[in-house]
């Protein structure tokens, strides 16, 4: 059984959705813990699915490396299988990364590398672009930029704005979370074979 903590900044409707396919008895993970870098609304799914958790609060860009070193001694509390950024909106510091990888994934509001960024949406409405997507992708040191392991094209639609488009962009992102989570958990999927 695949075990995994995810780690999230706000509303965590990527973290439910994982929650809710995880609780069948037939799925070949587990979320074992959830960390946030603020108090977030999404803890609340935590919590209903009982589920432990944890914050390591923010302290801004000039402590990042120290924010990103608790951060680390609470996964290593845990020691999950998997690592997985949904919606954490912080870039974490390199020795975090390099602890984990490729075992860290990120979910993301775009086609990578088209629209890298916290503004992926927003980007494609103002590029004025007629599709955009999801992507799911390994954890580097860089923003939006490790190997590609599954994304999908959304259309933009006449008359979206950002938010309509979002809001169809999420569900997809969710569905691929789930494959590529489950696809690692039974093998299909070798994280460590993406990064060569």
């Amino acid at each position: 059984m695949l075990t995994v903590a995810v780690l999230i900044s706000g509303a965590g409707s990527n973290l439910r959705a994982l929650l809710e396919a995880a609780a069948a008895a037939d799925f070949p993970a587990r979320v074992i813990v959830v960390g946030a870098d603020r108090e977030a609304d999404g803890l609340a799914h935590a919590e209903a699915f009982g589920i432990p958790s944890f914050v390591v609060p923010w302290p801004g860009a000039a402590e990042r490396e120290a924010w990103g070193a608790e951060l680390a001694s609470q996964l290593e509390v845990w020691n999950p299988d998997l690592v997985v950024l949904s919606g954490l909106m912080r870039l974490l510091p390199g020795a975090v990364v390099e602890r984990w990888s490729p075992r860290m994934i990120n979910t993301h509001p775009a086609y990578l590398p088209e629209f890298p960024g916290a503004h992926a949406v927003r980007d494609a409405m103002v590029a004025g672009v007629a599709e955009t997507g999801a992507s799911v992708i390994v954890v580097d040191d860089g923003v939006d930029t490790g190997p590609i392991l599954a994304q999908e094209r959304v259309a933009v639609l006449p008359g979206d704005d950002e938010h309509a488009l979002h809001e169809r962009i999420k569900p997809v992102e969710r569905r691929l979370l789930i494959d590529v989570v489950r696809r690692i958990a039974v093998g299909d999927l070798d994280l460590a074979a993406s990064v060569l």
